[in-house]
């Protein structure tokens, strides 16, 4: 069947490189996880949802009053459009399709149920928030032909509600650069502030990074300029309440990077008794929102940690998780791993010696107490912001992942806390392909249905490795391959069900796979590339009843519609729109078969499938 075209906000400026950028559309019912059932040759159910058009659910006889339900496993909130595709060609099928949030109560949403033409399918425009279930009732066709259906498809689009945005702690480091739209037209657009840039192109929210003391990642001395440190970050925070975007705040709960591989405590941490540690995490916690609160940048969302699988604020554990990051860790030594802190020893999980996992749990103890720790110091001092717990799930590696939440969320509710939002951190070069980030998402989504999902973390270059894909990844390493890949992941996310997951944040485009570039010619001035209008193009503002089916004889000339419908999203009303068709080419029915056609309208292309018989 035909792909889905919706129309983009146009291109507002000639901003670097090029990047086809079309509203996401995505078909729930071909899904891993949603289900088929029918009133009869219930054995080849799935075959109507499997995305092979060649493949196809039959009734078991020609009797009509046939029925097909697909399960898309969970709620969606933005589906706009089904499209069915019947088995057998040159048949007049008269049908209903009807949803439903329960599978009890239903709404109809096509009535078909007069139809006296012979069309091969059909693609329906809808709007009903809470759609877990769609039902094909097959009411009766023309003739006595078998009851089969080869497709019926079920369109995703992104929802408004879907928090887009970034990591932009970087541009701390970068005070002195401008960054425009178009920085060498004489309307430069959005700018000067990289903020402005961002939020003109579609970016909603803001996270930054804080470092308790910033220090150098080798030396670990004090860093000259203690950039994303809790000073300077309060100016970053201002900056980002001034543009009216969500601001988002990431404790590193160290003094330089943390991450799965590394996980310092902060200097003057390091030497404290476990019960003063733990005092420290909350009072510095609670002590910085505050600051944050009284000028007036209350955070949305709080990370207590970053990708914090292996666990934080590493102490004396760390000689049997046998860590080597960061140098200064390592070779201070007798002052970082002095004292036991929060690091996670997996090396022990499912060992059946009974130290081993006496050790095991002890390090797990210790790790969700301070986690709890910076939790309630949340909850105690702005209780509508949201708490995160940040990880990743390694290629491969999920079943570990599965034992994080499962320890983490068991032990924290014991201690009397609990977060709002379970994060993973994605790059395709560490934590696999599109698919397994599906796979990823919906297993903990399924497993914690009472939790957010978010994707904390994400990005993918445009150029780099002669233009080939990263590993793990389909796409080029290119302006369009950069807006496509990411593109990707906010489908990802938008697909995941329930609408639980709520949010995708491209981690430093300023700076990391970026999405600018420096202007030639033009000192300390940027500009962002095409693909940056990703944030903006991929929601659909029009869908369109894209395909249309239509039967003529040998010889005959089909009759196309002068018009198609088109579903508006922002107030959810379905009017027409006219199409101007291409001419068929010369003799294209003069012989048994199918000729496919093209049109236009001024919201983007249609496609009639004609059938000559």
């Amino acid at each position: 069947m035909a792909a889905g075209v919706l129309t983009a906000p146009p291109q507002a400026h000639a901003i670097y490189g090029t990047a086809d950028i079309k509203p996401i559309e995505s078909n729930i019912a071909a899904k891993f996880w949603a289900t088929a059932t029918a009133s009869s040759g219930s054995a080849t159910a799935r075959s109507a949802i499997d995305g092979n058009p060649a493949t196809s659910w039959y009734a078991d006889g020609p009797s009509a009053r046939q029925q097909l339900t697909v399960d898309l496993g969970g709620a969606y909130d933005n589906l706009r459009k089904v499209k069915v595709l019947f088995a057998d060609r040159g048949v007049a099928y008269r049908y209903t399709i009807q949803v439903s949030a329960d599978g009890r109560r239903w709404n109809e949403i096509a009535d078909k149920s007069r139809n006296r033409a012979a069309e091969r399918g059909a693609a329906h425009l809808f709007t009903r928030p809470g759609t877990r279930y769609v039902r094909l009732s097959i009411i009766g066709t023309s003739g006595h032909p078998r009851i089969g259906v080869s497709e019926l498809q079920v369109f995703n689009y992104l929802r408004d509600d879907l928090v887009l945005g970034a990591d932009m702690s970087w541009m701390d480091d970068h005070q002195n650069r401008q960054y425009w739209v178009n920085p060498e037209s004489a309307d430069k657009g959005a700018g000067p502030h990289l903020l402005d840039v961002a939020k003109d192109r579609g970016m909603e929210y803001s996270r930054l990074r804080i470092f308790n003391e910033p220090r150098n990642e080798s030396t670990g001395q004090p860093a000259a300029i203690p950039r994303q440190g809790p000073e300077r970050s309060l100016q970053s925070a201002r900056w980002v309440k001034e543009r009216n975007m969500g601001l988002g705040i990431d404790f590193h709960y160290a003094d330089s990077w943390a991450d799965p591989s590394k996980q310092p405590k902060p200097r003057a941490w390091a030497q404290l008794e476990f019960g003063d540690l733990t005092k420290a995490v909350y009072s510095y916690t609670r002590d910085y929102l505050g600051r944050l609160i009284r000028q007036g940048t209350k955070p949305d969302k709080v990370a207590v940690g970053n990708e914090i699988i292996n666990g934080f604020m590493y102490g004396s554990e760390a000689a049997l998780i046998g860590t080597t990051a960061p140098p200064y860790f390592v070779d201070q030594a007798d002052v970082y791993q002095s004292k036991p802190g929060g690091g996670l020893l997996w090396r022990y999980w499912q060992s059946t010696d009974p130290e081993e996992q006496r050790l095991y749990n002890e390090a797990w103890d210790r790790f969700t107490t301070l986690a709890a720790a910076g939790i309630k110091a949340v909850r105690d001092t702005s209780p509508k912001t949201k708490v995160e717990i940040h990880v990743i799930v390694g290629t491969g590696r999920l079943a570990k992942t599965m034992e994080f939440w499962h320890q983490f969320l068991t032990r924290v509710k014991a201690k009397g806390q609990n977060p709002d939002v379970l994060a993973i951190s994605y790059y395709p070069e560490w934590h696999g392909t599109p698919e397994a980030l599906e796979v990823n998402l919906h297993t903990m989504a399924t497993t914690y249905p009472g939790y957010e999902i978010e994707i904390a973390e994400t990005s993918y270059p445009a150029s780099g490795g002669n233009g080939s894909p990263m590993p793990n990844s389909p796409f080029p390493r290119t302006v369009q391959g950069q807006a496509d890949a990411i593109q990707r992941i906010f489908q990802a996310a938008n697909d995941v069900i329930g609408n639980q997951d709520t949010g995708v944040l491209v981690w430093e485009p300023a700076g990391w796979q970026s999405m600018f570039r420096a202007v030639p010619g033009m000192p300390d001035t940027w500009e962002p590339h095409a693909s940056i209008n990703v944030f903006n193009a991929s929601r659909a503002r029009h869908v369109l009843e894209d395909t249309v089916h239509v039967t003529t004889r040998v010889g005959g000339a089909p009759a196309l519609p002068s018009a198609v419908r088109v579903l508006t999203t922002a107030n959810n009303r379905i009017s027409t729109v006219p199409v101007r068709w291409q001419a068929l080419p010369d003799g294209a029915a003069d012989k048994p078969g199918e000729v496919v056609v093209g049109g236009t309208t001024a919201l983007g292309k249609v496609t009639a499938v004609v059938d000559v018989l």
